[in-house]
């Protein structure tokens, strides 16, 4: 039997003396970060509601597959939003998705792939979690 491939992951964010950062991922993508409020773009806070809503969406489309009704659905949407904290240090205290289904299905099933699709999602368990976070300086 073959092994899976594995995706390599993680980011590298580059900032020069002045403008923004320019992030490159291991696998070659590419984005530039702003932070101006009317600059159109990605800023650090979109990035994390971006992750959350992709693999919420993507894992709500792995969950319909695995209850056989992926074949009704046309299109899902995952909106993702969170309420900054009042106090310090600066966080997001709670985060929402809000999901859309273009589908044929019943309210029922679409709640039981919402359900599924928050086990099934990394980015939403890693979030609902503490994990470690380590900071060092490069050798």
């Amino acid at each position: 039997m073959q092994e899976p491939k594995v995706r390599p992951t993680g980011a590298t964010a580059n900032l020069g003396r002045s403008g923004f950062p320019h992030i490159v991922t291991p696998t070659g993508g590419t984005l530039d970060i702003v932070t101006g409020a009317s600059q159109p773009g990605f800023n650090p806070l979109d990035l994390l509601y971006a992750s959350l809503a992709a693999c919420m969406a993507m894992s709500a489309r792995i969950a319909a597959h695995k209850m056989g009704v992926q074949d009704q659905i046309h299109e899902i949407r995952a909106e993702a939003s969170g309420e900054k904290a009042d106090d310090g240090p600066s966080r997001i205290v709670r985060f929402e998705v809000v999901f859309t289904f273009d589908a044929d299905i019943d309210a029922e099933t679409k709640a039981a792939i919402i359900h599924a699709a928050e086990e099934i999602c990394t980015v939403s368990n890693t979030l609902a979690g503490s994990p470690a976070l380590d900071l060092r300086l490069a050798e």
